[in-house]
């Protein structure tokens, strides 16, 4: 009976000393992967990142949060904005006051709406420009709390047009009249950096 309390005391404790080893192992990768980052190894960046991505959840959770943060800039970078909006989403559900990922996310809807309103602008038949115009002001809502969110947080001429005009186009002159109110508001928390630790 001894014996057997004995083996599964080092049963338990060998998988604790094995699941260390493999945490140790995953934050190794991530810093690899920020070195990388850091060092302006671009063309590293994407296979470091996607060998991470699995075992990502084994990450602390400030390092696994700046790590989406990361990933999500490089597919950026790469011109894959659907990949990067996977994990700008999860940085934007655990810091809701990041406002750089909300510009992320805002810029990336940006461009979806700006695609569709070529399209609508190029259309002449009545059921396509209607369904356009829905899609249009569909995606435009997306961006619009992201993009405030940002332009309250670090103004700048060129979101706050952007967001201007997307308005104008959705004609909605409601929001345009309550936005200086609405980012008043935004801008009362603002969070700038992440934290890995």
């Amino acid at each position: 009976m001894l014996k057997n309390i004995l083996l599964l005391v080092f049963i338990v404790l060998g998988n604790s000393a094995v699941r260390a080893q493999s945490a140790d192992s995953v934050y190794n990768q991530y810093l690899d992967f920020n070195l990388a980052r850091f060092q302006g190894e671009n063309e590293k960046l994407v296979s470091l990142g996607e060998n991470l991505l699995p075992a990502a959840g084994k990450l602390p959770e400030k390092a696994r949060t700046n790590f989406y943060f990361a990933i999500g800039k490089v597919y950026e970078d790469n011109n894959q904005p659907e990949k990067a909006l996977i994990y700008y989403e999860k940085v934007a559900a655990a810091v809701p006051y990041y406002y750089v990922v909300h510009r992320g996310i805002g810029y990336i809807f940006l461009e979806q709406a700006k695609d569709i309103k070529n399209k609508l602008n190029a259309a002449s038949e009545p059921a396509a420009i209607k369904k356009l115009t829905a899609d249009y002001n569909a995606i435009a809502l997306k961006a619009l709390p992201h993009l405030e969110k940002a332009q309250a947080c670090d103004p700048s001429d060129e979101t706050l047009d952007e967001i201007k005009s997307l308005y104008k186009n959705m004609k909605n002159t409601e929001g345009l009249n309550t936005l200086n109110s609405r980012l008043k508001e935004l801008g009362t928390h603002c969070i700038d950096i992440l934290e890995d630790k």
